[in-house]
Protein backbone atom coordinates (compact mmCIF):
# COMPACT_ATOMS: atom_id res chain seq x y z
CA UNK A 1 0.00 0.00 0.00
CA UNK A 2 1.48 3.34 -1.10
CA UNK A 3 0.52 6.44 0.91
CA UNK A 4 1.20 9.97 -0.25
CA UNK A 5 1.82 12.35 2.66
CA UNK A 6 2.96 15.90 3.22
CA UNK A 7 2.55 19.13 5.12
CA UNK A 8 3.17 22.86 4.75
CA UNK A 9 3.62 25.76 7.17
CA UNK A 10 3.28 29.45 6.25
CA UNK A 11 5.20 31.61 8.73
CA UNK A 12 5.85 35.28 9.32
CA UNK A 13 9.01 36.15 11.25
CA UNK A 14 10.26 39.55 12.45
CA UNK A 15 13.91 38.51 12.32
CA UNK A 16 16.18 35.65 11.29
CA UNK A 17 15.22 32.85 13.67
CA UNK A 18 16.89 29.50 14.53
CA UNK A 19 14.34 26.77 13.85
CA UNK A 20 14.01 23.01 14.25
CA UNK A 21 11.23 21.05 12.56
CA UNK A 22 10.07 17.46 12.98
CA UNK A 23 8.12 16.40 9.90
CA UNK A 24 10.19 13.50 8.54
CA UNK A 25 9.02 9.95 9.07
CA UNK A 26 10.73 8.45 12.13
CA UNK A 27 14.15 6.93 11.52
CA UNK A 28 12.85 3.43 12.33
CA UNK A 29 10.53 3.68 9.30
CA UNK A 30 12.81 5.64 6.96
CA UNK A 31 13.37 2.60 4.72
CA UNK A 32 9.68 2.79 3.77
CA UNK A 33 9.86 6.39 2.50
CA UNK A 34 10.76 7.64 -1.01
CA UNK A 35 11.37 10.40 -1.72
CA UNK A 36 11.27 12.87 1.15
CA UNK A 37 12.28 16.48 0.81
CA UNK A 38 11.81 19.79 2.60
CA UNK A 39 11.23 22.76 0.29
CA UNK A 40 11.59 26.42 1.27
CA UNK A 41 9.82 29.22 -0.61
CA UNK A 42 12.81 31.55 -0.41
CA UNK A 43 15.77 32.53 -2.53
CA UNK A 44 18.61 31.90 -2.03
CA UNK A 45 17.97 28.34 -0.84
CA UNK A 46 18.03 27.83 2.93
CA UNK A 47 20.59 25.31 4.09
CA UNK A 48 19.35 22.83 6.68
CA UNK A 49 21.16 20.32 8.85
CA UNK A 50 19.62 16.91 9.57
CA UNK A 51 20.33 15.16 12.87
CA UNK A 52 18.84 12.34 14.96
CA UNK A 53 17.64 13.35 18.41
CA UNK A 54 17.64 11.29 21.63
CA UNK A 55 14.41 9.51 20.64
CA UNK A 56 15.50 8.50 17.15
CA UNK A 57 13.48 11.30 15.55
CA UNK A 58 14.81 12.92 12.35
CA UNK A 59 15.12 16.66 13.00
CA UNK A 60 15.93 19.45 10.54
CA UNK A 61 17.72 22.54 11.82
CA UNK A 62 18.00 25.84 9.93
CA UNK A 63 17.81 29.62 10.20
CA UNK A 64 14.41 30.88 9.08
CA UNK A 65 14.86 34.31 7.45
CA UNK A 66 12.80 37.34 8.46
CA UNK A 67 9.67 37.99 6.45
CA UNK A 68 7.28 35.37 5.08
CA UNK A 69 8.28 31.76 4.61
CA UNK A 70 6.57 28.57 3.47
CA UNK A 71 7.98 25.19 4.48
CA UNK A 72 6.69 22.25 2.45
CA UNK A 73 7.45 18.58 2.96
CA UNK A 74 6.20 15.60 0.99
CA UNK A 75 6.95 11.97 0.33
CA UNK A 76 5.50 8.52 -0.26
CA UNK A 77 5.30 5.79 2.36
CA UNK A 78 4.98 2.07 1.72
CA UNK A 79 2.67 0.53 4.35
CA UNK A 80 1.82 -3.14 4.76
CA UNK A 81 -1.91 -2.42 4.78
CA UNK A 82 -2.55 -4.09 8.15
CA UNK A 83 -4.05 -2.72 11.34
CA UNK A 84 -1.91 -1.42 14.21
CA UNK A 85 0.21 -4.17 15.79
CA UNK A 86 -1.60 -5.87 18.66
CA UNK A 87 -1.26 -9.08 20.69
CA UNK A 88 -4.20 -9.77 22.96
CA UNK A 89 -2.11 -12.13 25.11
CA UNK A 90 0.89 -9.83 25.64
CA UNK A 91 1.51 -9.24 29.33
CA UNK A 92 2.93 -6.29 31.22
CA UNK A 93 6.62 -6.81 31.98
CA UNK A 94 7.90 -6.41 35.54
CA UNK A 95 9.92 -3.22 35.88
CA UNK A 96 12.97 -5.19 37.00
CA UNK A 97 12.96 -7.04 33.67
CA UNK A 98 12.48 -4.07 31.33
CA UNK A 99 15.17 -3.02 28.82
CA UNK A 100 17.04 0.07 30.12
CA UNK A 101 15.78 2.31 27.31
CA UNK A 102 12.18 1.78 28.49
CA UNK A 103 12.78 3.22 31.94
CA UNK A 104 12.51 6.86 30.81
CA UNK A 105 8.94 6.12 29.75
CA UNK A 106 7.95 5.26 33.33
CA UNK A 107 8.76 8.67 34.81
CA UNK A 108 6.51 11.74 35.08
CA UNK A 109 7.09 14.36 32.38
CA UNK A 110 5.99 17.88 31.46
CA UNK A 111 2.46 16.95 30.33
CA UNK A 112 2.15 13.50 31.92
CA UNK A 113 2.09 13.87 35.72
CA UNK A 114 1.90 10.18 36.55
CA UNK A 115 3.04 10.92 40.11
CA UNK A 116 -0.17 12.89 40.64
CA UNK A 117 -2.52 10.32 39.11
CA UNK A 118 -1.20 7.18 40.77
CA UNK A 119 -4.03 6.79 43.27
CA UNK A 120 -6.68 7.21 40.58
CA UNK A 121 -4.95 4.76 38.27
CA UNK A 122 -4.67 2.02 40.89
CA UNK A 123 -8.21 2.61 42.19
CA UNK A 124 -9.73 2.32 38.69
CA UNK A 125 -7.46 -0.24 37.03
CA UNK A 126 -5.53 -1.99 39.81
CA UNK A 127 -7.88 -4.97 39.90
CA UNK A 128 -7.48 -5.84 36.21
CA UNK A 129 -5.13 -8.52 34.81
CA UNK A 130 -1.87 -6.92 33.67
CA UNK A 131 -2.00 -7.57 29.95
CA UNK A 132 -3.23 -5.98 26.70
CA UNK A 133 -6.78 -5.81 28.03
CA UNK A 134 -5.57 -3.40 30.73
CA UNK A 135 -4.24 -0.98 28.12
CA UNK A 136 -7.48 -1.27 26.18
CA UNK A 137 -9.39 -0.44 29.38
CA UNK A 138 -7.24 2.67 29.82
CA UNK A 139 -8.01 3.68 26.22
CA UNK A 140 -11.73 3.18 26.86
CA UNK A 141 -11.52 5.32 29.99
CA UNK A 142 -9.68 8.20 28.30
CA UNK A 143 -11.97 8.00 25.27
CA UNK A 144 -15.07 8.30 27.46
CA UNK A 145 -13.61 10.83 29.89
CA UNK A 146 -12.60 13.45 27.31
CA UNK A 147 -14.76 15.25 24.78
CA UNK A 148 -12.92 16.04 21.56
CA UNK A 149 -13.14 19.72 20.63
CA UNK A 150 -10.66 21.64 18.45
CA UNK A 151 -12.03 24.92 19.81
CA UNK A 152 -10.95 23.89 23.31
CA UNK A 153 -7.34 23.12 22.28
CA UNK A 154 -4.69 24.53 24.61
CA UNK A 155 -0.98 23.93 24.14
CA UNK A 156 -0.22 24.00 27.88
CA UNK A 157 -2.92 21.54 29.03
CA UNK A 158 -1.54 18.64 31.07
CA UNK A 159 -3.02 15.18 31.56
CA UNK A 160 -4.32 16.12 35.02
CA UNK A 161 -5.94 19.25 33.63
CA UNK A 162 -7.49 17.36 30.73
CA UNK A 163 -8.90 14.80 33.17
CA UNK A 164 -10.41 17.56 35.30
CA UNK A 165 -11.72 19.62 32.37
CA UNK A 166 -12.95 16.53 30.49
CA UNK A 167 -12.12 18.02 27.10
CA UNK A 168 -9.19 18.09 24.70
CA UNK A 169 -7.72 17.21 21.32
CA UNK A 170 -5.80 14.10 20.25
CA UNK A 171 -2.65 15.06 22.19
CA UNK A 172 -4.72 15.30 25.40
CA UNK A 173 -6.22 11.85 24.87
CA UNK A 174 -2.71 10.46 24.36
CA UNK A 175 -1.27 12.32 27.37
CA UNK A 176 -4.01 11.04 29.67
CA UNK A 177 -3.59 7.42 28.56
CA UNK A 178 0.21 7.64 28.78
CA UNK A 179 -0.03 9.08 32.28
CA UNK A 180 -2.34 6.33 33.53
CA UNK A 181 -0.05 3.65 32.06
CA UNK A 182 3.04 5.11 33.72
CA UNK A 183 1.21 5.41 37.04
CA UNK A 184 0.68 1.63 36.79
CA UNK A 185 4.41 1.06 36.06
CA UNK A 186 3.84 0.37 32.36
CA UNK A 187 6.23 2.07 29.89
CA UNK A 188 4.30 4.37 27.55
CA UNK A 189 5.61 6.83 24.98
CA UNK A 190 3.86 9.66 23.17
CA UNK A 191 3.78 9.51 19.37
CA UNK A 192 2.62 11.76 16.58
CA UNK A 193 2.51 11.49 12.83
CA UNK A 194 0.47 11.26 9.66
CA UNK A 195 -2.77 9.28 9.64
CA UNK A 196 -5.24 9.46 6.79
CA UNK A 197 -8.80 8.17 6.60
CA UNK A 198 -7.80 4.77 5.26
CA UNK A 199 -10.33 2.00 5.76
CA UNK A 200 -12.66 4.33 7.71
CA UNK A 201 -15.29 6.92 6.69
CA UNK A 202 -13.70 10.19 5.60
CA UNK A 203 -13.57 12.92 8.24
CA UNK A 204 -14.89 16.20 6.75
CA UNK A 205 -12.70 18.30 9.06
CA UNK A 206 -9.38 19.63 7.69
CA UNK A 207 -6.61 17.05 8.08
CA UNK A 208 -4.11 17.50 10.89
CA UNK A 209 -1.22 15.63 12.45
CA UNK A 210 -2.41 12.92 14.85
CA UNK A 211 -1.23 11.90 18.29
CA UNK A 212 -1.36 8.39 19.75
CA UNK A 213 0.80 6.33 22.15
CA UNK A 214 2.83 3.15 22.30
CA UNK A 215 3.10 0.75 25.22
CA UNK A 216 5.94 -1.71 25.88
CA UNK A 217 4.61 -5.20 26.66
CA UNK A 218 5.83 -8.73 26.02
CA UNK A 219 7.00 -8.74 22.42
CA UNK A 220 7.92 -5.06 22.20
CA UNK A 221 6.09 -1.81 21.46
CA UNK A 222 2.37 -1.85 20.57
CA UNK A 223 0.30 1.05 19.27
CA UNK A 224 -2.87 2.35 20.95
CA UNK A 225 -5.10 5.32 20.17
CA UNK A 226 -7.31 6.73 22.92
CA UNK A 227 -8.73 9.46 20.67
CA UNK A 228 -10.18 7.18 17.97
CA UNK A 229 -10.17 4.09 20.21
CA UNK A 230 -9.73 1.69 17.34
CA UNK A 231 -6.88 0.12 15.38
CA UNK A 232 -6.10 1.89 12.13
CA UNK A 233 -4.39 1.21 8.80
CA UNK A 234 -1.52 3.29 7.45
CA UNK A 235 -0.39 5.14 10.56
CA UNK A 236 2.94 6.89 9.77
CA UNK A 237 5.02 7.88 12.84
CA UNK A 238 7.01 11.10 12.76
CA UNK A 239 8.26 11.35 16.31
CA UNK A 240 8.33 9.59 19.67
CA UNK A 241 8.96 11.22 23.03
CA UNK A 242 7.97 11.38 26.67
CA UNK A 243 5.15 13.76 25.75
CA UNK A 244 4.34 16.54 23.27
CA UNK A 245 7.01 18.82 24.73
CA UNK A 246 9.67 16.55 23.23
CA UNK A 247 8.25 16.47 19.71
CA UNK A 248 6.87 19.82 18.45
CA UNK A 249 6.39 19.88 14.68
CA UNK A 250 7.99 23.32 14.60
CA UNK A 251 10.19 24.88 17.28
CA UNK A 252 11.43 28.42 16.68
CA UNK A 253 13.88 30.12 19.03
CA UNK A 254 12.18 33.47 18.60
CA UNK A 255 8.71 34.76 17.80
CA UNK A 256 6.81 33.64 14.72
CA UNK A 257 3.25 33.77 13.45
CA UNK A 258 1.71 30.73 11.79
CA UNK A 259 -0.60 32.02 9.06
CA UNK A 260 -1.46 28.77 7.29
CA UNK A 261 -1.03 25.08 8.02
CA UNK A 262 -1.97 22.06 5.90
CA UNK A 263 -1.49 18.28 6.20
CA UNK A 264 -2.17 15.70 3.50
CA UNK A 265 -2.27 11.91 3.91
CA UNK A 266 -3.94 9.85 1.21
CA UNK A 267 -3.63 6.65 -0.73
CA UNK A 268 -1.60 6.95 -3.90
CA UNK A 269 -3.75 4.11 -5.25
CA UNK A 270 -7.23 4.65 -3.74
CA UNK A 271 -8.71 1.56 -5.43
CA UNK A 272 -6.49 -0.69 -3.29
CA UNK A 273 -7.80 0.43 0.13
CA UNK A 274 -8.64 -2.35 2.54
CA UNK A 275 -12.11 -2.20 4.06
Amino acid sequence: MLIRFGCSFDLTLAQDTPTVCLVDVHSSQARNVVPNSLVFSTSPVIKSQIYIDDFGNIARRFIAPSGTLRLSFEGQYTADGTLDRRDGKARVIDVGQLPPDCLQYLAPSRFCESDLMGQLAWDVFGHLPRDTALIEAICDYAHRRLRFDYKEARGTRTACEAHAEQVGVCRDFAHLAVTLCRALNIPARYANGYMGDIGVPADPAPMDFNAWFDVYLEGGWYTFDARHNRRRIGRIPIAYGRDAADVPMLRTFGAHTLTKFEVTTELAEPSKVAA
